[in-house]
């Protein structure tokens, strides 16, 4: 396990902000953190990373507790971005390179090599503060994987991003991973969540609710009904409880508990009075997970 979180709890005066939490995120996979504001993320991601601690509990990163030695080892994207606004691009992620262990040299060259994969070639001698909000996230995030990081932690990392520029950072998390890199990305874009990643924990008033592969959290909370779209009296074949509207162009069949969705499909199938042109079980977005999980807490 790249992290083992144990049973942590973290108290502010009064306020315990994370209680009894525990999970763990596996080597060289993409683990997202949801949450409404103020469920206890962000104190999380920060003891992980060891700038505050818990008051109780365990953590180790690499399979030991959290070392001098470890911060090297990592690559942090704060929601809170942070750059010096006066200097060019390459001194300042050559800087920044050097205090994760890096060569000037070798933090220039890669510098100057990602930075033109992310677009900002015609951009190397400008200052953070010529840059667009959306360039200097691109710059922040050059930062963060500029040393190789075995672990990456990115806090909101398409914030600021058009639709363009996202696609691109996804991609590149895509590679790193593919390459060996263990992400931890926290988000409340969850449209992102389902896209990328492949383990979620979702905490809720400093407490796990929800923590598992997204594709088996979501089929968990999935209702017994289906979606089709097509033309046909839905309502006449058996086992079909209820109809309700879908979209313009579907409907969602509600099925009774003993009915299954492949007895419709053979209905359907067998059915000349039927044409299907959509048939696929009703699966609930994150969006809607998210919505009824943190409603209940």
């Amino acid at each position: 396990m790249t992290i083992t979180v144990e049973q942590i709890n973290k108290w502010y005066n009064h306020h315990h902000a994370v209680k009894d939490l525990s999970f763990e995120v596996r080597r060289g996979e993409i683990f997202s953190m949801l949450g409404p504001n103020g469920a206890g993320k962000t104190s999380t991601i920060r003891m992980v990373l060891d700038i505050i601690k818990p008051d109780s509990g365990t953590i180790t990163i690499f399979g030991e507790p959290f070392l001098e030695e470890t911060k090297n080892r990592i690559g942090y994207l704060p929601e809170e971005r942070g750059l010096y606004r006066d200097v060019k691009l390459i001194p300042l992620l050559s800087y920044l390179g050097q205090l994760k262990g890096m060569s000037r040299s070798d933090a220039s060259s890669r510098a100057a090599e990602l930075l033109g994969k992310v677009g900002l070639e015609d951009n190397i001698k400008s200052k953070v503060k010529e840059l667009s909000r959306g360039m200097a996230q691109k710059v922040q995030f050059v930062a963060t994987i500029l040393h190789r990081p075995e672990l990456i932690v990115i806090d909101e990392p398409f914030s600021g991003l058009d639709p363009v520029n996202t696609q691109l950072i996804k991609d590149m998390l895509f590679d790193l991973r593919d390459e060996g890199a263990t992400i931890v990305m926290s988000t409340h874009q969850m449209h992102q969540v389902e896209a990328m990643a492949d383990r979620m924990l979702m905490i809720a008033r400093g407490e796990r609710v929800l923590y598992g592969e997204v594709d088996t959290v979501r089929r968990q909370y999935a209702e017994n009904a289906v979606i089709v779209e097509g033309t046909g009296d839905w309502t006449a074949l058996q086992g079909v409880e209820s109809v309700t509207p879908e979209n313009s162009r579907a409907v969602r069949l509600h099925l009774t508990e003993s009915t299954v969705p492949d007895t419709i499909m053979a209905q359907l199938a067998t059915n000349p009075g039927y044409s299907v042109e959509r048939f696929e079980r009703a699966i609930p977005s994150l969006d809607e997970i998210f919505i009824q999980v943190a409603g209940q807490n």
